[in-house]
């Protein structure tokens, strides 16, 4: 995965700063600011803090997805084409018993472990479990390979299917 330099490790850390996060509204990105372009746009889908934000390879474009905390305590992961500065993706964190997902789920979570290690081997290091806007349920699982690259894989928790499978190039924040 990346390194990120001192300087781009000051800009993440002012970024992710409570002060910094509580003048949202004052975000003015400029035109090649693709970043502050997705803050903006995915802070205006949820307000909250954000914990973590991955850039990641999807086919030819480069998406930003964003863990952002509600001051309610929803989870959310909001992706935003780093192109356009649009948010292309919203889902809702939840835990592996909520009921929201539980109640959709059809397949394991080994099954679709399972499935996901056999699209791309390696390590699982992270499991989520989401809820799309439609209400569907997925497995998110993170996993590094041998050479140390990180991926992505969700997989459909109704169906077993992969519906998402990328390339992480950077993270920032929390795991």
């Amino acid at each position: 995965m990346f390194k990120l330099t001192i300087g781009a490790t000051l800009v993440a850390a002012a970024l992710f700063s409570n002060t910094a996060l509580a003048a949202h509204g004052n975000i003015k990105p400029k035109a090649h600011d693709s970043l502050g372009k997705c803050v903006k746009a995915a802070l205006a889908k949820h307000d909250g803090t954000i914990v973590k934000v991955e850039f990641k390879n999807e086919g030819k474009s480069g998406v930003y997805e964003f863990d952002i905390e509600s001051a309610d305590g929803t989870a959310w992961d909001i992706e935003c084409d780093a192109r356009s500065g649009k948010v292309t993706e919203v889902e809702q964190e939840v835990g592996a018993s909520d009921a929201k997902f539980t109640s959709v789920a059809k397949v394991s979570e080994e099954e679709a472990k399972a499935t996901a290690l056999a699209a791309r081997s390696g390590n699982v290091v992270e499991t989520e479990y989401e809820i799309e806007s439609d209400g569907k349920a997925s497995y998110e699982f993170d996993i590094v390979t041998a050479d140390g690259k990180e991926y992505k894989i969700e997989v459909d928790a109704a169906t077993g299917k992969i519906v998402e499978h990328n390339e992480e190039v950077y993270q920032i924040g929390k795991e």
